[in-house]
C-alpha cells in the first residue's frame, strides 16, 4: 500500500473468550456483571439438556440467582421481546445471558435494551418503528453462540421479523447493545444438524465476503475478513460432509471463528445486496435467513462483478473479489484477477450445490413476487453494496435464484 493507512473507526466490541471448553467459564463471567440473571435460550432441547443443569448449578455456586428464563423458536418477532420485557422489567435483572443461535442472541440483546429503558420495541425499530432515539441504559449481555453463522455475539443490533404480506425484517440497534462478553465455545456446536451447518455457514461466508467488498470496508475489517474467509474454506464443507467425523472438531472450530469475525466485520463495514434481498425474502416468505443468503449469493456476486467491470472498473471491490477467489479456491498469489474472480463464482456455485441449498421456489417464491422483493430491498445493506444495481439487474438475480 502506498501512502498512509486510511482513517477508520471501529465500534465497541465485546470481551471475547474463544476456545473449546470456554463455556465452563460462564458462571464466573456472568457473576462479574451482576447477581440476578435472566436466561434466554432456544427451543425445548436445551431446557432438558444436561448442559443447562450444569450451567444453573455453576451459576448458583458463583452466587448468581436465576431470576427467570425465556425461550424463542425461529427468528424473533415483537412478541418474543415484548413479552419477557413485561414479565421481568420489575425483577431487577442485572445481566441477560443468551445461549443459542443468532435468533436467541438477538432476542437477548433486544430484551436487555428495553428492561431498564421504559420504552417499547416499536419506539426504536428501524424503518417501521416510531423513530425515537434510544437513550438506554441497556442491561449487560453475555452472549454464547451455539451455531456458527450470524456473529450476533459481536454486533450492536437485534433483528426482529414480522412475517406476512405486510411483514418486515428490521433492526433495533445501538452501540450499548453490543454484548459485554462473548463466549465462543466450538464444543457447543457439536450437535448441529447438517442443514443448520449449511445455512449458518453460508450466512457467515456471505457476511465476510460482503463486508470485504463493502463501500465502508476498512483495513481493520479487511484483515479480519481475509482470515475469516480462509477459515470458511478450511471448515465449512468438511464439517458439513461429516459432522461426527475425525475432522469435525477442527472444522467446527474454524467455523465458530469465522462466524465471530463475520459479526465484527459486518458491524463495522456493513453488508451488501445479498442481505438487501435477505431482509424482504425473510419477511415475506417462510425462508430461514441463511438459506435466503445461500440462494442469492452466487447470482448477486456475479451481478456485482459484471456491473463493476462495466461501470466502475477502477473500484477496489473488483480486486477484492479476485482476492476472495484466491482464498476460497486456493489459487496461487500470482493468478490473474480475472481468473480468480471466475474461480470465486465457480466456488460459490459449487458450494451452494454441495450444501444442498434449495432454490427460492422451494420457499413459495414465484416470478410474480419479484417486483415486491425488489421494491422492498433498498436499505442499509444495499447502500453499502460495492455498486448500485438497477432494478433490472436485481430482478434478474431473483429469476436466476428461482
Amino acid at each position: 500500500m502506498d501512502g498512509p493507512v486510511p482513517a477508520f473507526g471501529i465500534g465497541r466490541l465485546p470481551r471475547i473468550t474463544f476456545g473449546a471448553g470456554a463455556s465452563a467459564q460462564l458462571p464466573a463471567i456472568v457473576a462479574r456483571h451482576g447477581r440476578r440473571v435472566l436466561l434466554v435460550t432456544g427451543g425445548r432441547s436445551y431446557s432438558q439438556s444436561p448442559q443447562r443443569a450444569q450451567l444453573e448449578a455453576g451459576l448458583r455456586a458463583s452466587g448468581v440467582t436465576l431470576v427467570g428464563s425465556t425461550s424463542v423458536s425461529g427468528e424473533p418477532g415483537p412478541a418474543d421481546v415484548e413479552g419477557p420485557v413485561t414479565r421481568f422489567r420489575d425483577e431487577a435483572v442485572e445481566v441477560v445471558l443468551g445461549v443459542g443461535g443468532g435468533a436467541v442472541l438477538d432476542t437477548a440483546k433486544a430484551i436487555a435494551g428495553l428492561l431498564r429503558s421504559r420504552t417499547e420495541l416499536m419506539d426504536h425499530l428501524e424503518g417501521v418503528g416510531r423513530g425515537l432515539p434510544y437513550a438506554g441504559p441497556a442491561v449487560p449481555v453475555v452472549a454464547v453462540p451455539t451455531t456458527a453463522g450470524t456473529g450476533s455475539e459481536a454486533t450492536r443490533n437485534a433483528v426482529i421479523t414480522q412475517r406476512g404480506a405486510d411483514g418486515y425484517k428490521r433492526s433495533f440497534r445501538d452501540e450499548s447493545m453490543v454484548p459485554a462478553d462473548a463466549v465462543v465455545d466450538p464444543d457447543l456446536l457439536a450437535t448441529a444438524p447438517r442443514s443448520l451447518i449449511a445455512a449458518n455457514g453460508l450466512d457467515a461466508l456471505t457476511q465476510l465476503l460482503e463486508s470485504f467488498t463493502s463501500r465502508k470496508a476498512t483495513p481493520f475489517t479487511d484483515a479480519l475478513a481475509r482470515d475469516g474467509l480462509a477459515s470458511v474454506r478450511t471448515g465449512l464443507l468438511t464439517w458439513h460432509r461429516d459432522p461426527d467425523g475425525p475432522d469435525a472438531v477442527a472444522a467446527r472450530s474454524h467455523m465458530a471463528y469465522a462466524a465471530l469475525l463475520s459479526g465484527i466485520c459486518l458491524a463495522n463495514a456493513g453488508l451488501g445486496a445479498v442481505h438487501g434481498f435477505a431482509s424482504p425474502l425473510g419477511a415475506q416468505l417462510p425462508i430461514p435467513h441463511g438459506m435466503a443468503c445461500g440462494t442469492v449469493l452466487w447470482p448477486v456476486t456475479r451481478a456485482n462483478i459484471t456491473a463493476l467491470a462495466e461501470r466502475d472498473p477502477g473500484s477496489p471491490a473488483l480486486a477484492k473479489y479476485a482476492e476472495a477467489g484466491r482464498i476460497l479456491a486456493g489459487l496461487p498469489a500470482d493468478s490473474s484477477d480475472e481468473a480468480a474472480r471466475m474461480s470465486l463464482l465457480e466456488v460459490l456455485h459449487d458450494w451452494v450445490t454441495a450444501l444442498e441449498i434449495p432454490a427460492l421456489s422451494a420457499y413459495e417464491m414465484t416470478a410474480a413476487r419479484i417486483p415486491l422483493i425488489v421494491g422492498d430491498s433498498p436499505g442499509s445493506s444495499m447502500a453499502s453494496n460495492p455498486i448500485a444495481l438497477t432494478d433490472v439487474e436485481l430482478s434478474a438475480i431473483l429469476r436466476v435464484a428461482l
